[in-house]
């Protein structure tokens, strides 16, 4: 059986994409130190998932690993030679990052040049697929002619019908130090596989998410938001009238991708990995969808402030992914998707009494 490597494995992605190529019969290692649960503290801890990972799947392995640790890296990929690497590791909040930005650069970026070179030296011809995120775009969509609606912004530009496309720059714009340090490791990414015609490519999430994300105020916006609205916990809204809009894609439809990239890869390529804008929603839309599935009625603040950087309206134009891959398609809806995330709180919940 051909082995793969997933980084983060224990966190949303990475634990999806562990369990969906062990299904298809790969033996899986996976490398993760819970580093979430030092960066968001004890509500973003994934030592549970990695323990159902270890519990449920009879060819997966664990790896106590940071991907900071140079040495460790080097040796673990010599050792394993896996036939494709999955690099979901990361430190995921652009907020957070302005307060640790030693930490944020060398995990995202450092870490990343650790697990490229790795690769380089010991199995150069294995697909090397990158979690990157649409925030090295920076401010700049935020420049996009936009029409406000009743509970959302959308473009006004007819070029952007679609969402944005992977031709949109990442120059000159105010990315936040997370975004910064995403951009480092995106191109880097695509360098190797350019330059040393390695098979890689960046996949620029926008909001990835599912039932299995420990989302926090700072990181995972549906399922933090689920969570505020069944605890009946108040809910920050951070400017721009609650009317921005992400879009959002299962961690399922996500992993689905990455194996159709696996099978057939090319070098140095760049998409953007996102529900599109069939699945985009504002937070406002949101709270009107979690109501409507839990029940309960959503308490919030309205802060009048934005985050530092953050997009006012964003969704993935699917069209060069699609083009290049016409397998794939999404296959959640948005309403399935938070449907499923609220049912897995409420079995949290329940299960702790």
């Amino acid at each position: 059986m051909s082995a793969i490597l997933v980084t983060g494995s224990s966190g949303l992605i990475g634990s999806e994409v562990v369990t969906f190529f062990h299904g298809k019969g790969f033996d899986v290692h996976g490398l993760d130190s819970n580093q979430r649960a030092i960066f968001f503290g004890p509500q973003g801890d994934t030592r549970w998932r990695q323990q159902q990972l270890i519990d449920t799947l009879p060819n997966f392995r664990h790896h106590e690993l940071d991907i900071r640790n140079r040495l460790g890296v080097l040796d673990l990929v010599k050792v394993l030679k896996p036939s494709g690497i999955i690099h979901t590791a990361a430190q995921p909040s652009h907020d957070l990052a302005a307060d640790i930005p030693f930490d944020d650069f060398d995990t995202n970026a450092v870490g990343t040049m650790n697990l490229l070179e790795a690769a380089r030296q010991a199995c150069p011809e294995s697909p090397f697929i990158h979690m990157s995120t649409n925030k090295v775009y920076g401010d700049l969509p935020n420049l996009i002619k936009l029409t406000e609606m009743e509970t959302r912004w959308d473009y006004a530009d007819s070029a952007y019908t679609n969402g944005i496309s992977e031709s949109f720059s990442i120059d000159q714009s105010k990315h936040s130090i997370f975004g910064a340090s995403k951009v480092a490791a995106d191109v880097m990414v695509q360098e190797y596989g350019r330059y040393f015609n390695m098979p890689t490519c960046c996949l620029r999430g926008g909001c990835l998410t599912g039932p299995n994300h420990a989302g926090v105020e700072l990181h995972g916006f549906l399922s933090y938001l689920v969570k505020c609205n069944l605890e009946a916990r108040e809910y920050s809204v951070f400017g721009y009238k609650g009317k921005q809009v992400r879009d959002n894609i299962h961690s399922k439809d996500v992993a689905s991708f990455i194996h159709e990239f696996y099978l057939n890869p090319r070098c140095g390529e760049v998409y953007n990995l996102g529900g599109g804008k069939g699945n985009s929603c504002s937070i406002l839309e949101a709270f009107k969808l979690v109501e409507e599935l839990s029940g309960k009625k959503q308490l919030y603040r309205y802060v009048d402030e934005n985050r530092i950087g953050d997009h006012i309206c964003y969704y993935s134009d699917l069209t060069k992914m699609k083009t290049h891959y016409p397998t794939w398609n999404i296959t959640k809806s948005l309403k399935q998707t938070v449907n499923e995330i609220v049912q897995s709180w409420q079995q949290n919940m329940r299960s702790q009494g």
